[in-house]
């Protein structure tokens, strides 16, 4: 049996109503617990791109994959634990800093590449875009400061272009199966929903 991993999936659903809960529900039901939920639009109409990150073994992550499929509003699904991929998330900081500890923050920001993008009088907001780790190592830094409250989106995932290429395009135009994405009820979509 070999070792329970964080493991990144993205996936490819119709971007229907139930969507979002019928995938969770799965996860859920087999008990594992997600580190961090992200979808949103693709540059396909009615197809929504959904990261899930959590802990896994391979053999696990082979069934969570086959589940997935079973689902019918999946429309494609890859693992990419192992593939070269780019993850991202985005965070709100928003840390202690007076007249006296301002230029120290601001300073620490500089070094992490974040953007400062609301000062008070007693306080500032940091946005900052990056890996995980980058994130975790701005937050350890100021966290002496005060973390007043934080947000962070959640981790999206895409292989890299070089794989891409590589390979042809991983990604089908269209289902394994032959199904057709279903239009949404006009109005109705799954949104953008984020968990981290």
């Amino acid at each position: 049996m070999s070792k329970a991993t964080l493991r990144t999936f993205i996936a490819d659903v119709e971007d229907l109503p139930g969507v979002l809960n019928r995938v969770t529900s799965l996860f859920r039901r087999r008990n594992y617990n997600i580190v961090s939920l992200t979808v949103g639009r693709t540059e396909r109409p009615n197809i929504s791109r959904m990261t899930v990150v959590l802990e896994a073994d391979a053999d696990g992550a082979g069934r969570i994959e086959a589940n997935l499929y079973k689902l019918v509003n999946v429309l494609w699904v890859e693992d990419t634990t192992e593939a070269a991929t780019m993850l991202r998330e985005l965070a709100l900081i928003k840390v202690r800093a007076d007249a006296t500890s301002r230029s120290e923050v601001i300073r620490l920001c500089d070094v992490f590449r974040a953007r400062v993008v609301d000062v008070g009088p007693e306080a500032l907001v940091a946005e900052i875009t990056g890996t995980v780790d980058k994130i975790d190592g701005l937050v350890d830094v100021l966290r002496p400061f005060g973390i007043v409250e934080m947000v962070r989106t959640g981790v999206v995932a895409m292989v890299r272009s070089a794989d891409e290429a590589g390979e042809g395009s991983r990604r089908p135009s269209s289902p394994p199966d032959g199904r057709s994405p279903a239009s949404p009820e006009p109005g109705r979509n799954m949104g953008s929903a984020t968990r981290a």
